[in-house]
């Protein structure tokens, strides 16, 4: 019996520390789906703002470093990848300096409008494969695939979130400091939710789903029922 494949796009968004990362890429694979994280694309450019050692609320400099950003993402959810200037840099957009930066330099409507443009490319190349796209950020829903079939907004409490974050930082090797990982977490959801350019939000006819009490398979299972309600599955080639 053929496994049955994504049809479409599923866009998930919500602020940092939700577990949208670790699900949008298991769902992918799952699914036989192709994955996108569009947060690494911001966090790229913001590392190559950094490298630059252009300030981030510079918002002429900060367009100037993105438009000549060679800038490469892997769709493939069990090797994504994220390539800046031929280099990958899967490991140092993670890091602090660009979490501290990225928030800034994603609420330049410059740099929104290239991503925007790069992520729509992308998600259309995806659909000319076999099986859909999973697609993770903060204006999936609302600005880069507003037709999505499937849009989940995921939520957690600010404790939950950053005692995921600490633990995530622990594991890959980043230090983890709990107090300050929460001080962090609240600035970006300000930072995000307020900026004029394609502000964190749910869109109106995106479902919500609370991950605060749940752990990767509980919403895993969620998001795999959402999909086969919705008649997104097909059979695979």
């Amino acid at each position: 019996m053929a496994q049955a494949r994504l049809r479409g796009v599923v866009a998930l968004d919500g602020p940092s520390g939700t577990g949208k990362s670790t699900v949008s890429r298991r769902l992918a694979a799952e699914l036989g789906a192709a994955y996108l994280d569009t947060g690494a694309m911001y966090r790229a450019v913001t590392l190559a703002v950094l490298r630059a050692g252009v300030d981030p609320a510079d918002a002429v400099e900060v367009a100037r470093v993105a438009r000549a950003a060679r800038l490469t993402m892997g769709t493939d959810p069990l090797a994504p990848g994220v390539r800046l200037d031929e280099l990958g840099v899967e490991q140092e957009v993670r890091g602090p300096e660009v979490t501290g930066a990225v928030s800034a330099v994603s609420a330049v409507p410059e740099v929104r409008e290239l991503l925007v443009a790069a992520q729509r490319e992308l998600i259309s190349a995806a659909l000319q494969e076999p099986g859909g796209v999973v697609v993770e950020g903060r204006d999936i829903g609302t600005v880069v695939v507003p037709d999505a079939g499937l849009k989940v907004y995921l939520t957690a409490s600010a404790d939950a979130r950053a005692l995921r974050r600490t633990k995530q930082d622990s594991s890959e090797g980043r230090e983890g400091d709990l107090r300050a990982t929460h001080a962090d977490v609240q600035r970006r959801d300000a930072l995000d939710s307020g900026r004029k350019v394609a502000p964190l939000r749910r869109a109106d006819d995106a479902l919500e789903l609370d991950t605060t009490e749940l752990d990767v398979a509980g919403v895993l299972e969620q998001l795999h029922k959402l999909v086969e309600s919705h008649a997104l599955l097909g059979e695979g080639r």
